[in-house]
């Protein structure tokens, strides 16, 4: 039986399982082991049986104009207890250095009277909505929910790519990974004691209850969807069904006298909260575009009469500007006193002219990206780009500088993966998930590993043909003291994976609803993307 990481290369990069040929780091050990009896043919059939439970489920996305069974990779990637504390508190503390930014930003502006960030930065940013200002959210949350990309670099340090705090996508699918491989690969969670996930619905609807005006006793959650023409369709239905509330269009919704409802078979009733999923352009009718049919009209004035809470909140946009970005370490210090836990990779900001002259002569030596891209869309990675390429791009960066960041590219690391029967290295990304529920930011163990399928592609996201990973996070070794230790079974995860908690249909069998006004399918098709540039 051959050996499966038999030719398992390491390069310059960081490796995620191996430090050296054969000899697997710490946290990877118990499932080296567990995997070293597996043979490529067994584990193959097995990757088969785990990608068809996903196609019977309709866990689909979209790529290429087709609907696919989501990849999931059948090697699981491995987080440390240790690792993972260091993860959990950076994250936390960009989160809270970005809810007070925001607050700020739509508020006193103490920050730039400060000079800590240039007004000029906010306001030319696509995603800075003046309707915004002076919206105070009932208790004070504007990020519910937050994704915080991350990757690691050559020397192992994980540093931030970049903050998603419009309406991060994804996080269905690190539920559905998990539910699948205990299913599929048991005999791998027997040994270890794996932090769970299956509880963020329920973090998720605290947090949004927690969130609703004061006057609301016992609150109304709706989640807000495009519709099922929209990608992410499958993760609206998903977290609406395992919160037990309403999954609802805009249709669905009216607002009279800044008091929203939803229509139902026993008449109108009031709602609280909306965990909307639409961006802010298509929210509102009567603040942004007029021609939207798929938001609210006056769903804003509801939210700024206190009758209402929009999560997450209206503006927040402007915070997942990529130049924006580049001043958050400074906002940490400023706004918590501290020293950021993770760092940002290197990167450079075009606002000066020897600025931009430098990177339009190293442009073959940089990673270009536009600060309003999502889902890689637009990233010019220059060591590999062709030489037309770096000349189109060398005539938008001149034209609009503002538009752009460089960054020195990363060595993203790599991470076993099955391909053809064997376990290859592939280039692999983090996106933890954060909730703020105002008294404290909980992050999710683990989030959502994304894994560059093709050998040596760098780009991770799915709409780029990459796939996802289920990420585990060890928990710390119990003390022997301790009276669970008489309960081996605590800590493992044990998910069942049902159709129960999917979507009835597959986006892609679903013919949607039934709406002759072309309008609403064009918009539902703008926002075909995960919302909030956050593209898996």
């Amino acid at each position: 039986m051959a050996d499966l990481f038999d030719g398992y290369l390491l390069g310059q990069q960081w490796d995620e399982m191996f430090g050296a040929v054969g000899d697997p780091r710490p946290a990877y050990a118990g499932l080296f082991a567990s995997l070293q009896p597996i043979d490529g043919e067994e584990l193959a059939a097995r990757a088969d049986l785990l990608s068809q439970t996903y196609r019977d489920a309709g866990v689909t996305f979209a790529h290429a104009g087709e609907e696919q069974p989501f990849p999931l990779d059948i090697v699981p990637r491995v987080i440390g207890a240790e690792e993972w504390d260091v993860i959990e508190r950076g994250v936390a503390q960009r989160v809270l250095a970005l809810e007070a930014f925001l607050d700020d930003v739509y508020g006193a502006g103490h920050v730039f009277a400060d000079r800590v960030v240039p007004r000029s930065v906010v306001t030319t940013s696509a995603h800075f909505h003046r309707q915004a200002h002076g919206l105070v959210p009932p208790n004070g949350v504007r990020v519910h929910v937050s994704g915080i990309d991350l990757v690691r670099d050559e020397a192992g340090d994980f540093r931030v790519l970049e903050d998603n705090l419009r309406s991060p996508s994804g996080v269905s699918y690190v539920i559905t990974n998990r539910a699948a491989m205990s299913q599929v690969l048991p005999e791998l969670f027997a040994d270890h004691r794996i932090q769970p996930v299956d509880d963020y619905p329920t973090r998720l609807l605290a947090a949004l209850k927690a969130a609703a005006p004061s006057n609301a006793a016992d609150p109304t959650v709706v989640v807000l969807t495009p519709g099922v023409y929209n990608s992410a369709y499958f993760e609206h239905a998903l977290l609406a069904r395992q919160m037990g509330v309403e999954l609802v269009e805009g249709r669905d919704l009216v607002c009279a006298g800044n008091q929203v409802s939803m229509r139902t078979t026993d008449g109108q009733r009031r709602v609280d909260v909306i965990y909307r999923r639409i961006d802010d352009e298509f929210l509102d009718p009567v603040h942004f575009r007029p021609d939207s049919v798929i938001g609210c009209a006056g769903v804003l004035n509801a939210a700024r009469a206190g009758r209402v809470t929009i999560a997450n909140a209206v503006g927040n946009g402007v915070a997942d500007d990529k130049l924006l970005y580049t001043w958050v370490p400074d906002l940490i210090r400023y706004y918590l006193g501290e020293e950021p836990v993770l760092q940002n990779a290197e990167t450079h900001r075009l606002d000066d002219r020897d600025t931009v002259e430098w990177v339009l002569e190293s442009l073959d030596q940089l990673v270009l990206k536009p600060v309003d891209g999502s889902g890689g869309k637009g990233i010019v990675i220059g060591p590999r780009a062709d030489e037309k390429t770096l000349e189109e791009l060398a005539v938008k960066v001149r034209a609009t500088p503002r538009d752009w960041i460089a960054q020195k590219p990363i060595g993203l690391s790599t991470c076993p993966t099955l391909i053809g029967g064997r376990i290859a290295p592939r280039h692999v990304d983090l996106r933890p998930f954060a909730i703020n529920d105002g008294e404290k930011v909980w992050v999710l163990p683990g989030g959502l590993t994304r894994v560059a399928l093709p050998e040596g592609e760098l780009v991770v996201n799915s709409s780029q043909g990459g796939g996802s990973k289920d990420t585990w996070v060890l928990s710390r070794p119990r003390p022997v003291d301790d009276d669970a230790a008489e309960d081996p079974a605590r800590d493992l995860t044990t998910i069942e994976f049902t159709a129960a908690d999917l979507p009835d249909e597959p986006p892609a069998q679903d013919p949607g609803p039934v709406n002759d006004n072309a309008l609403a399918q064009s918009q539902q098709q703008q926002q075909s993307r995960p919302a909030g540039g956050a593209g898996c």
